[in-house]
């Protein structure tokens, strides 16, 4: 049965979180397979993936991409995407690829 994964995005300017960007497919296969189908369109799905707002904080200033790694660390970072999972119609906890643009440098393993 095919599940729902996505590639996101980190979009980074000067060590700020400024703009998420996703893209979804449905696929078969382990979890293997499906990772290294998500890496393998990396580039391709940046710049056509739907874009989404960053979080703000109270005075609308952007987070700061040291933070955004505290929660990936302590598995946070998911809830930072609830938008982009309702969007997509994602499964609860769905394998996901992140990948951090980082002024304008898409970094990624291939």
């Amino acid at each position: 049965m095919a599940e729902r994964i996505l590639n996101i995005y980190l979009v980074i300017e000067k060590s700020f979180v400024i703009e998420f960007r996703a893209e979804g497919y449905d696929v078969e296969g382990d979890d293997e397979d499906k990772i290294n189908y998500l890496k393998s369109r990396v580039e391709e799905d940046y710049h056509r993936a739907v874009k989404f707002n960053a979080p703000t904080n109270k005075n609308n200033q952007f987070m700061k991409y040291n933070k955004f790694a505290r929660l990936e660390q302590r598995g946070m970072h998911f809830e930072l995407f609830e938008e982009i999972f309702l969007s997509f119609d994602a499964p609860e906890r769905p394998l996901i690829c992140v990948t951090p643009v980082v002024d304008g440098v898409i970094y990624h393993n291939k």
